[in-house]
């Protein structure tokens, strides 16, 4: 299921933009957290450069968009959230939520005056799903059932 709603965050009111995967959520989290698997499910980072494979607090980098490379400063992480900032982007919240029977939900935490992000974050979970499935696929592993 996808979903686009306004929540409350640690950040304050967002527009939350998310989808339940029958995935175990440290499989979600791994492609997620890891700076160099972003291109992977990323409609618009093409490259990464980053001090860190794994996000951490701290984490710095640049992502290669369209045109140009921006810097990048990863603000919070959690157990399985992370925020960061990026310059001309507004900042976004990345999050794993564990719903249990290896499934998870994952979810962007946006702004309101960054709604018109929201396909693009619609279009990252579909290639999340797409990752995923495919690295299952990778490991000879059976397809998650739906």
């Amino acid at each position: 299921m996808t979903r686009v709603q306004r929540r409350r965050t640690p950040d304050g009111d967002r527009v939350e933009i998310s989808q339940v995967l029958a995935v175990a959520p440290e499989r979600a989290w791994e492609l997620l957290a890891d700076t160099m698997r972003w291109p992977d499910w990323s409609p618009v980072v093409r490259e990464v450069e980053s001090t860190d494979r794994c996000v951490r607090e701290g984490t710095t980098g640049r992502i290669r968009v369209p045109g140009v490379w921006l810097p990048f400063t990863v603000t919070s992480r959690t157990d399985r959230r992370w925020t960061w900032r990026v310059p001309c982007v507004p900042s976004a919240g990345h999050r794993v939520d564990d719903l249990g029977d290896r499934r998870c939900r994952v979810v962007f935490e946006v702004p309101f005056h960054a709604a018109g992000s929201v396909p693009i974050c619609l279009e990252a979970l579909e290639n999340i799903e797409s990752a995923l499935a495919e690295d299952r696929t990778a490991a000879g592993e059976p397809e998650a059932d739906q």
